[in-house]
């Protein structure tokens, strides 16, 4: 229930007031005197403030009412005001509207207005509430990264700006972190910004691909190998382990690691402790351990391929990154970012943006520097990216399979979904560019 304050020294006017705004549902607090109404909107939560211009029987200039307005103007700079006035203090209610006051009512009021007033004064205050805290939130996360090193990443949508900040709070514990996300999607920059803004950024950094390691060879990777360990092994060698002692591993493509593996990464985690392949020596190390993996390993623990116990121990914190097609915002910057200095037509980034972009962040930066090497100057186009034969290759013949939609039946179309591009692409089985398309050859407005 909203609370509204009302501001008179006038019994009568109160109990008008409070019996009208009461009978509409709202909660009502009442003040007779400034002092009054200051300490109500300092330490309760008002909605919306009703005051009169005047508090002494023998005043009708209005600078009470204006000293008033402006120290409730201190406490909550969006807190709605609406001034009661009679026809005497007329100039200086306009003056303080001016200044900021939501609005003024002339004595006697008409209540239908008023409620009318108060109604929508208060939905925008909420805005306005709101508004301010998502600006005192973003500067706030601006101000945690002053100092911050960011490794460089481009980004703009806010589900990136999360997983940024939960990078940098993680960096200052020592706890597993599991990076998932598809190909391309930027998990290893990710785990950069951990290392980067850790108390280990200057011990080593060791990254390790266990996806493009032979099976065999993985065990002798990670913890090392005596000499004659295994065929081709004719010396010893130091494990990635070993080389992170003191700091951090990143383990990439962890879903791909044997379950031979696994066990011993296990006891790694839990004890500090391993040997080497074809050493009985046990070893200890301190080393924090950050993966990543595009695989599903819930599906793989079901399916026998991956340890429960082992996926516990590292994802003690997950951060998911989205792929590219559900973080549009972040397109154009990492345009502009891998091709600095030149200009992409307004179709060119609708195309970019309306493309699903399976190989993601690498899959877009291929695109571009392709872009910039088959067109040296001038302002690239839609064609220069290639994204007709890309948008063929992603959709293969489910474009060909619909029939070609009419102007009419586009209009249609995008009167029933709301003009919402996406579900009318959905609905004649057209990609969002191929939509574009098709809208501005019948010049229908989007």
């Amino acid at each position: 229930m909203e609370k509204i304050l009302i501001v008179d020294d006038n019994v009568a006017i109160l109990e008008a007031l409070s019996l009208l705004l009461e009978i509409h549902g709202y909660s009502v607090v009442l003040a007779q005197t400034p002092f009054e109404a200051e300490q109500i909107v300092r330490y309760q939560q008002v909605s919306l403030v009703l005051q009169d211009m005047n508090f002494s029987s023998d005043t009708t200039s209005g600078e009470e009412g204006k000293t008033l307005f402006y120290r409730l103007r201190e406490i909550n700079p969006h807190l709605p005001i609406i001034l009661i006035t009679a026809w005497t203090e007329l100039e200086t209610a306009i003056e303080l509207v001016k200044a900021g006051a939501a609005d003024y009512v002339g004595k006697p009021w008409d209540d239908q207005k008023l409620l009318t007033s108060i109604g929508n004064l208060i939905e925008l205050g909420k805005t306005r509430q709101s508004n301010a805290k998502f600006e005192r939130q973003k500067q706030e996360r601006s101000d945690s990264k002053q100092g911050a090193n960011l490794v460089g990443l481009v980004y703009e949508s806010t589900a990136m700006e999360r997983i940024v900040d939960m990078a940098l709070q993680l960096a200052k514990s020592d706890v597993s972190v599991l990076i998932t996300g598809p190909n391309g999607s930027g998990k290893e920059r990710i785990a950069e910004i951990v290392v980067a803004n850790s108390h280990l950024k200057d011990k080593p950094f060791i990254k390790v691909n266990a996806g493009a390691l032979p099976h065999d060879l993985i065990e002798a990777e990670l913890f090392g190998a005596e000499a004659g360990a295994y065929t081709g092994a004719n010396k010893q060698r130091m494990g990635r382990f070993e080389a992170a002692d003191g700091g951090t591993l990143f383990l990439d493509e962890i879903g791909n690691l044997p379950l031979s593996g696994q066990m011993k990464l296990l006891r790694v985690l839990q004890t500090g402790e391993f040997e080497r392949l074809g050493s009985v020596q046990t070893r200890k190390v301190n080393v924090r351990v950050i993966s990543a993996t595009n695989a599903n390993l819930m599906q793989d623990i079901q399916a026998g391929r991956f340890r429960e116990d082992l996926y516990y121990r590292l994802n003690v914190i997950e951060l998911k990154l989205p792929p590219l097609a559900q973080r549009p915002d972040d397109i154009i910057p990492l345009v502009k970012h891998f091709l600095p200095k030149r200009s992409v037509s307004l179709s060119a980034q609708r195309a970019l943006q309306a493309y699903s972009w399976p190989g993601n962040v690498r899959e877009l930066e291929n695109a571009c520097k392709r872009a910039g090497v088959l067109k040296r100057e001038g302002e690239l186009s839609e064609q220069d990216f290639v994204l007709e034969s890309l948008l063929e290759s992603s959709v293969g013949s489910t474009v060909k399979a619909k029939c070609e939609p009419s102007k009419a039946e586009l209009q249609s179309a995008m009167h029933t979904h709301h003009g919402v591009i996406a579900k009318v692409a959905r609905h004649f089985g057209l990609t969002r560019q191929a939509l574009y398309r098709r809208l501005q050859k019948f010049g229908i407005e989007y």
